[in-house]
């Protein structure tokens, strides 16, 4: 009888000891897990004010975009002119210019920048020996903590035209000097290339964590059906993390249309004119630089909803392919 009670059957009628847990469970509200966790409810309560201050607060201030905004009338005293000021935003000059841009920059980031974490996260999984694979995955990963300030400037020391380190090697090799940042499309190339060297070492790490998760009886088995490495990382590894590549690819399709106003405003020169202006520099200069606070707000607003729509359109389309999304 004891040894019955324990497998979950009482006179004939058979239960299962999950489902009794859960009818425990189930009595049990919220008031219980707060008495129970309170000191992990009030730490939350910082982060929940900072997002609800500092992310969700600012989002009175869209009705500038619909608003004939002075400064010193304020949000109420403004003059409501409805779509007046997107209009103005859409027939402007730089307007068309600064989206070919930003969707210049930003794809050909993603397309050269994603599938090299990837490749690298592979790589460093099959280094054995663990010294060298911490020492790599730390100088990987160190860039993403860097200011682009700083990268700017170390920049302009390694690709200056005049005083550049690889410059002056090319002019004591006999070769002449390469205008890296003084032509646009030398400076669009350099650009992409440092863009995808600082954020490479995040989603390395991020592939890697997700690859540890990857049971290792699959690799016995593929081993015993006589896999090699390269077969194992196509064929196990791969499939494995897919769920994590297709996140994180609906994540960066979201940033398309953003981009980092302190990326190209760090590298940017008054030599190089044609790729620069993009929508947070747009932003920058009829905001602050301006005061024309409406058509500011109007872009910001308008580079907001186009990457909303390419974040939902991404992650529906990988629902349809049978993939998990991320809402």
């Amino acid at each position: 009888m004891k040894f019955a009670r324990i497998a979950g059957i009482k006179k004939g009628n058979s239960y299962s000891v999950t489902d009794s847990f859960n009818n425990r469970n189930k009595k049990k509200n919220l008031f219980f897990y707060l008495k129970k966790d309170w000191q992990l409810y009030l730490l939350l309560l910082v982060p929940i004010a900072f997002a609800l201050l500092f992310k969700y607060g600012p989002m009175f201030g869209l009705v500038v975009a619909f608003k004939d905004y002075k400064i010193l009338k304020g949000f109420s005293g403004s003059e409501w002119v409805g779509f007046k000021v997107f209009e103005k935003v859409f027939h402007m000059r730089d307007f068309g210019k600064s989206v070919r841009n930003t969707l210049l920059l930003n794809s050909l980031t993603l397309i050269l920048g994603f599938p090299l974490p990837i490749f690298l996260a592979l790589l460093l999984n099959e280094v054995k020996n663990k010294y060298f694979k911490k020492v790599t995955q730390t100088l990987l990963y160190l860039p993403h903590f860097l200011s682009f300030v700083i990268i700017g400037a170390i920049a302009y020391q390694i690709f200056g035209l005049a005083n550049g380190v690889i410059n002056n090697l090319l002019e004591a090799a006999g070769h002449a000097r390469i205008p890296f940042l003084q032509k646009d499309t030398h400076w669009l190339v350099t650009y992409v290339i440092i863009s995808v060297w600082q954020t490479m070492g995040w989603g390395t790490i991020i592939y890697l964590a997700a690859i540890t998760s990857v049971n290792p009886e699959l690799y016995e088995a593929a081993t015993v059906d006589g896999a090699g490495r390269l077969a194992k990382c196509i064929h196990v590894t791969l499939p494995c993390i897919k769920s994590t590549i297709v996140i994180l690819l609906i994540m960066n399709l979201g940033k398309i249309m953003g981009g980092s106003f302190e990326s190209v405003n760090a590298l940017m020169n008054v030599a190089t004119t044609e790729y620069t202006t993009t929508i947070p520099v747009l932003v920058y200069r009829l905001g602050l630089s301006n005061g024309k606070y409406s058509e500011a707000t109007a872009i910001g607003l308008f580079q907001s909803v186009i990457g909303l729509i390419l974040v939902l359109g991404s992650d529906f389309f990988a629902k349809k392919l049978g993939e998990d999304g991320i809402f």
